[in-house]
């Protein structure tokens, strides 16, 4: 029997190759190609052949050779690496435009991802359905998520409310949150935050480009 590493216990840099990896496995199964390989992948993608092939393995698939790896086993063994081979329930904290940009898009279930239910301070926003999620206000927040036994919280708020967003992400017993706010948020050991600054990704684009 093969293998199968715990999600801690891949490199940062294997684990934000494996989505690109899926993606084009995903899209060799459904065109039919029953088996794929690290060579072919690499050429695809414009990677090195090498870092390619020891990624794949990680995943504990093994490939044969001159026939590469079952894309389908791949795909799930992919899939199960980055923990979307389940759903997992969020709660969304900021129904403004970046907000409801994230409620519509339809690739995070594909991702293994789904926003049970959103919150903001905006009476207005209150009982709002957006995309099939209703908003809920602030002071429901703790209770909401408890109940729901939530453990994703994504933020999409301002930088000055994001830190008091976040406590009360915490406190509801969240253990991720994924920050779309320009700031760093202080949370406590065991709470995992991933900073989405898109300052940062245009301010390395903009460098490229000149």
């Amino acid at each position: 029997m093969e293998a199968k590493l715990r999600p801690d216990a891949l490199p940062l840099p294997t684990i934000r190759r494996y989505p690109v990896y899926l993606r084009a496995v995903r899209a060799r199964r459904e065109r039919g190609e029953a088996n794929v390989s690290s060579a072919a992948l690499a050429a695809e993608l414009g990677l090195d052949p090498v870092l390619v092939r020891k990624d794949l393995a990680m995943s504990g698939v093994a490939g044969k050779p001159r026939v590469g790896h079952s894309s389908a086993a791949l795909e799930a063994a992919l899939e199960a690496a980055l923990g979307w081979d389940n759903v997992s329930d969020a709660a969304l904290v900021g129904a403004g435009s970046l907000g409801r940009a994230l409620l519509g898009y339809r690739g995070f279930r594909e991702q293994g991802l789904s926003i049970a239910v959103a919150f903001d301070g905006d009476p207005a926003l209150d009982g709002l359905e957006i995309r099939g999620v209703r908003v809920r206000p602030m002071k429901d927040l703790v209770r909401l998520v408890r109940r729901l036994s939530l453990r994703l919280g994504i933020l999409t708020v301002p930088e000055e409310a994001a830190q008091a967003c976040a406590d009360l992400l915490v406190a509801a017993g969240v253990r991720g949150i994924w920050n779309f706010a320009p700031v760093q948020l202080d949370v406590p050991p065991g709470v995992v935050v991933q900073n989405m600054d898109l300052a940062q990704s245009l301010a390395v684009l903009s460098h490229a480009i000149r």
